[in-house]
C-alpha cells in the first residue's frame, strides 16, 4: 500500500496500467493526443475509446482508496465531522440523503446546506489524506512558478503552486483527494507533485492576485485617459469595468465597509471607511466620473439616464470565490451624483459569543439572557456599532434544530443556516409590523426583528414577549437605560415594560491597536483629567498606542472591538418605570451593571485600544 508520503506521486495513467485497463502503447497514444488537443488524460482515454467512463470512475475510486484513504484505520468524513462537533446527527442524516438524491460529494453537500464552511471541509479532507493544512494569507508566489500551471487549470482545480524544490513541486489544493488534478499538474510540469491543503477562498484569492494580468488603479486610469473615456459594454476587458472592479477589490482587501465616490469641481475622490474611519484612497481626474458612475449604475441595476433623483440598487461581486454583496446609493450633488457603496461579506467568519470580546461579567449576563424562554432583548447603539453582529452571534447560542427561529430584516445581511429569514419589502406593504404579525402565525419560538422603528412594531414585539416568545431587536439610544423612555415615547404602556423587557445591551466599536506597532505611552495630563481617575488609579492603568506601520497602513489601528454595557432588568426598576421616570445612575449601578466607560478603560489598559478611542466613542460622564 502506498504510504501517505508518496500518495500524491502515483499518476493516474500508471494506476490504469497496473489495473490492467490499458497498456503502455494506449497510454502513450493518449498522452500524445492530449498534448495536441489539450484536456485531461482520463477524458482523453475515454474519448479515444480506450476505456469506458464507468471503468475510469471505478479506477479513480480505487486510486483514491489506495493512495488517499486506508479505510481500515481512517474514519469516514461524515463521522469525523460529527465527532469534531462541526455537525450533528440530524445534519449528517440530511446531508447523506441530499447527497444520494443529487449526487456529488458529501462535503460539498454539507457546504451547500450551510452546515459547514469550506475551511472546515478543507481541514477534514486534509486530515483524512494525511496532508498538512496551511494558511495562505500574505503568501507571495514566485513568477516562475506561475508559468508552470495555466490559469484556467489552476482555477478549475482550485490549486496554486507554492514551491519548486529539485523537481518536487508543492501545490496547495482545496480538495486534496483530486487525483486527476494531481496527475495533470505532474504531467504538465514534469515534476513530482507534493500536496498541502488550504482553504478554497484563500486559493482563489491568490489566483486572482497573482495570475490576473492586473495593473494598479493609477495605471488603469492612465490607460482610460489614453484610449478615451467610455462606459460602453459589460466585458471584463473594458478598462472602465476593470477600474470599478479594482476599486471594489481594494475595499474588500482592506476590509472596508463603505466606498464613497465623490465628484468635486476638478477631481474625483474615492474614500473608504475602514474600522469606522473614512480614509482617502484614490484621486482621479473628474472627467472620469460620468463613465465610472454609469458603470456602477449598470452593475447595480439603476437607471443610467436618471441623474436628478436619488437611486438605490444592489449588485453581487466575487473576490477570490468569496461572494460580496454591494448596496449602492446615489444622491445628486452640486458637482454630480455622490455614490456610496456598502460592502457586505455574505460569508463572514462564524462568530461565537466568546469572540465578541465581552468581559467575563458581561458574557455571563448576556449568555443567561439569550437562554431565557421569553422576553425582549434590545441591542442599542448608533448606526455601524455592530448591533447586527451581536444579534446574529446571539442566535448561535440558540438551538435552531429544537426551536423555531425567524428573523425579519432590512436588509438580510448574512445568511444563517436552519433559520427562516424574511426581507422587509415596503413596495408590497411588507414592513416590520406586518412581517412580525405574519411571523407570529408561524409558530415561532425566537424572533429577531432588525429594528423597532414605530409604535406598531414596538407593541407587537411586547405582545410577542408576553405570549411566550423570545424577541431580539435593535433600538437607537445613547445608553442601555435610555431604551426604556424610548419605548414609552413609542407608545408602549409603561406598566408592560417590566413584564416583557429582560435586558438591554448598549455598545460602541473602538479601533484596535495594531499588534505589529503597539507601544506603551504616557498620555498628556489633559487627557488623563477627562477620565476622572485619582493619581493612585492612574498608576495602575496602562496606556498604549500604535506608531503606525505597513500592516496598518500607517494608522496605528487594525480591526475593531466592541465595548459594552448590559443592563439586566431588576425588580428595583419597577416603580421608576411605571411612573415614567428615567432610571437614576444609583439604581442602574445597584443592579450590577458595568458602565460602557468602565469596559472601555479595561480594554484600554489591556492594550486592545487607546485612550483616544475610548474618549472618541464614549461620553466620559455617562
Amino acid at each position: 500500500m502506498t504510504t501517505p508520503g508518496t500518495q500524491q506521486k502515483v499518476l493516474l495513467g500508471e494506476h490504469l496500467i497496473a489495473a490492467g485497463l490499458i497498456d503502455q502503447d494506449k497510454l502513450d497514444q493518449a498522452l500524445a493526443h492530449q498534448e495536441r488537443m489539450g484536456g485531461y488524460i482520463g477524458e482523453t482515454l475515454v474519448s479515444l475509446g480506450y476505456i469506458s467512463s464507468e471503468s475510469l470512475s471505478r479506477a479513480l475510486a480505487d486510486a483514491v482508496s489506495l493512495t488517499l484513504i486506508d479505510l481500515s484505520h481512517k474514519i469516514r468524513l461524515g463521522e469525523r465531522l460529527l465527532r469534531a462537533g462541526h455537525i450533528n446527527e440530524a445534519q449528517l442524516s440530511l446531508g447523506l440523503r441530499e447527497q444520494q438524491r443529487l449526487g456529488g460529494y458529501l462535503g460539498e453537500t454539507l457546504i451547500n446546506l450551510g452546515f459547514i464552511t469550506s475551511d472546515t471541509l478543507t481541514e477534514a479532507l486534509a486530515e483524512e489524506s494525511a496532508v498538512n493544512v496551511i494558511d495562505l494569507q500574505n503568501t507571495l508566489i514566485d513568477d516562475e512558478l506561475i508559468k508552470l500551471i495555466p490559469y484556467e487549470m489552476a482555477k478549475r482545480f482550485r490549486l496554486v503552486p507554492l514551491n519548486n524544490d529539485n523537481g518536487h513541486l508543492t501545490i496547495a489544493m482545496a480538495d486534496t483527494f483530486n487525483v486527476i488534478a494531481i496527475d495533470t499538474v505532474s504531467k504538465i510540469s514534469g515534476m513530482i507533485v507534493d500536496v498541502v491543503g488550504a482553504p478554497e477562498d484563500q486559493i482563489l484569492e491568490l489566483l486572482d492576485h497573482h495570475y490576473a494580468q492586473g495593473m494598479s488603479i493609477e495605471e488603469t486610469v492612465d490607460l482610460i485617459l489614453r484610449q478615451g473615456i467610455t462606459a460602453e459594454g459589460d466585458a471584463e476587458e473594458s478598462p472602465m469595468v476593470r477600474l470599478v472592479d479594482q476599486i471594489i477589490v481594494l475595499a474588500v482587501k482592506n476590509n472596508a465597509t463603505d466606498i464613497h465616490i465623490e465628484p468635486e469641481e476638478k477631481t474625483l475622490r474615492v474614500r473608504m471607511r475602514m474600522d469606522g474611519i473614512l480614509h482617502k484612497m484614490v484621486l482621479m481626474p473628474t472627467q472620469l466620473f460620468p463613465a465610472l458612475s454609469s458603470r456602477v449604475k449598470i452593475m447595480s441595476g439603476l437607471d443610467v439616464t436618471e441623474r436628478r433623483i436619488p437611486q438605490d440598487g444592489r449588485a453581487s461581486f466575487k473576490f477570490g470565490g468569496r461572494p460580496v454583496d454591494l448596496r449602492v446609493s446615489t444622491l445628486p450633488s452640486a458637482c454630480g451624483e455622490n455614490i456610496v457603496i456598502r460592502v457586505l461579506d455574505r460569508n463572514p467568519k462564524k462568530m461565537s459569543l466568546e469572540d465578541l470580546g465581552m468581559s467575563e461579567h458581561d458574557y455571563k449576563v448576556f449568555s443567561s439572557l439569550v437562554q431565557r424562554p421569553h422576553g425582549i432583548i434590545l441591542v442599542t447603539g448608533p448606526t455601524g456599532s455592530g448591533k447586527t453582529t451581536t444579534l446574529y452571534t446571539a442566535l448561535s447560542k440558540i438551538d435552531a434544530v429544537e426551536k423555531s427561529v425567524f428573523t425579519l430584516e432590512d436588509p438580510i445581511e448574512y445568511m444563517l443556516p436552519m433559520i427562516r429569514q424574511t426581507q422587509v419589502n415596503l413596495d408590497v406593504g411588507l414592513n416590520f409590523a406586518e412581517g412580525l404579525r405574519s411571523i407570529l402565525r408561524q409558530d415561532p419560538d425566537v424572533i429577531l426583528v432588525g429594528e423597532i422603528r414605530d409604535q406598531e412594531t414596538a407593541s407587537l414585539a411586547v405582545r410577542s414577549a408576553l405570549t411566550g416568545h423570545l424577541v431580539l431587536s435593535t433600538l437607537h439610544t445613547n445608553d442601555a437605560a435610555g431604551a426604556i423612555p424610548r419605548l414609552i415615547d413609542m407608545g408602549v404602556d409603561s406598566y408592560l415594560i417590566p413584564a416583557c423587557l429582560i435586558g438591554v445591551v448598549a455598545q460602541r466599536l473602538v479601533r484596535k491597536i495594531c499588534n505589529d506597532c503597539k507601544e506603551e505611552v504616557n498620555p498628556p495630563q489633559t487627557i488623563l483629567d477627562r477620565f476622572s481617575l485619582t493619581p493612585e488609579e492612574q498608576q495602575h492603568v496602562r496606556f498604549f498606542n500604535g506608531k503606525g506601520c505597513s500592516k496598518c497602513n500607517g494608522t496605528g489601528y487594525k480591526g475593531r472591538v466592541a465595548i459594552y454595557e448590559i443592563m439586566q432588568m431588576s425588580d428595583t426598576f419597577h416603580d421608576s418605570i411605571v411612573k415614567n421616570q428615567r432610571l437614576t445612575i444609583e439604581e442602574v449601578n445597584a443592579s450590577g451593571m458595568r458602565r460602557m466607560f468602565t469596559d472601555g478603560v479595561e480594554k484600554m489598559s489591556s492594550g486592545l485600544t487607546s485612550i483616544e478611542e475610548v474618549l472618541r466613542v464614549v461620553i466620559s460622564d455617562a
